[in-house]
C-alpha cells in the first residue's frame, strides 16, 4: 500500500506542476509522526529520501531503530531527517544532534539557542523559518511583520543556515480555501529571497500537506509534507482539468 500511495502522490505532484507550467523539482517529505520504523523502512524502499518528525523524543527512539537496519538495496543512514513540529528550547540540544534540518524555527530566541548548541558540536544547522500566515491561535510561527528584523539578527549567527520558509495553512475540507494563505507565504518568500539566498543551497518554501498540497504547489511551494496520504490513505483529488 505504501508504495502505491507514494506513486499516486508523485503523480499528483506532477499533475499540479503541469497545471501551472512548473519545471522545478518538488521535494517530498514523508511525515512519519506515529509511524513505526518498519513502515518507514518500507517507504524508504519505495523511494522516500526525506522524513519529517514532529517530536524530538519520538524521533530519537525511532532513529535509533532505523540506524540498526542494514540493507544491500539502500542505506537508511543516508535519509535526510527534518523536524517539522514545534520545538521547545529545552529540546534544542537533542534536536541539533538528531536532525539535518529544523523547519519550525519561529523566534530569534530559538534560533540563537540552535546556533549555540550547533557551535558546541561543530555543526552548521540548516533551518527554515516558520511563518504564521493565519490568525489561528493554535498555529505557531513568526509574525510576518517580524521577519525583516529576524533576518537581520540571524545574519550574525555563524552556526545556522537559513535556507527557506515553512508555512501551515488552516485546514479546510475544500483546499481551494487555503489558497490565499499559501499565496501570502509565497509573497513573503519572494520578498526576502535575496536575504535568504546563498551560493551553496537551493531555497525552499515548505508548504502543503495531504489535503492541500496541489494548491500549495500551484502557489509556489517546492517542498510538501505528506503523512496521511502515504501511510494511511490517499486524500481525495480536488484538482480540476
Amino acid at each position: 500500500m505504501i508504495c502505491d500511495n507514494i506513486k499516486i502522490i508523485l503523480e499528483r505532484i506532477e499533475k499540479a506542476k503541469n497545471k501551472v507550467g512548473l519545471k522545478k523539482d518538488i521535494k517530498l517529505v514523508a511525515v512519519t509522526k506515529t509511524v513505526s520504523a518498519d513502515r518507514i523502512i518500507e517507504a524508504i524502499g519505495c523511494g522516500i529520501t526525506i522524513i519529517g518528525e514532529n517530536r524530538v523524543q519520538e524521533a530519537e527512539r525511532k532513529f535509533y531503530e532505523l540506524s540498526l537496519v542494514q540493507s544491500s538495496e539502500f542505506r537508511v543512514q543516508s535519509i535526510k531527517k527534518h523536524l517539522i513540529g514545534h520545538l521547545q528550547t529545552n529540546k534544542v540540544k537533542k534536536a541539533v544532534e538528531l536532525f539535518d534540518l529544523i523547519q519550525s524555527v519561529d523566534s530569534i530566541h530559538l534560533l540563537e539557542e540552535i546556533n549555540k548548541q550547533a557551535e558546541k558540536i561543530g555543526k552548521i544547522q540548516e533551518c527554515f523559518i516558520e511563518i504564521k500566515v493565519s490568525e489561528e491561535e493554535t498555529k505557531y510561527g513568526l509574525n510576518p511583520t517580524e521577519l525583516e528584523s529576524f533576518m537581520e539578527k540571524a545574519a550574525n549567527l555563524k552556526n545556522v543556515k537559513i535556507s527557506g520558509l515553512m508555512a501551515i495553512a488552516p485546514y479546510f475540507e475544500n483546499p481551494e480555501l487555503a489558497r490565499p494563505y499559501f499565496r501570502r507565504a509565497k509573497e513573503l518568500f519572494d520578498r526576502f529571497y535575496s536575504q535568504l539566498s546563498t551560493l551553496n543551497s537551493q531555497l525552499f518554501l515548505s508548504m502543503g500537506m495531504t489535503g492541500d498540497f496541489e494548491v500549495a504547489i500551484e502557489e509556489g511551494s517546492n517542498m510538501v509534507r505528506i503523512g496521511t496520504g502515504i501511510f494511511h490513505n490517499v486524500a481525495p483529488d480536488f484538482s480540476r482539468g
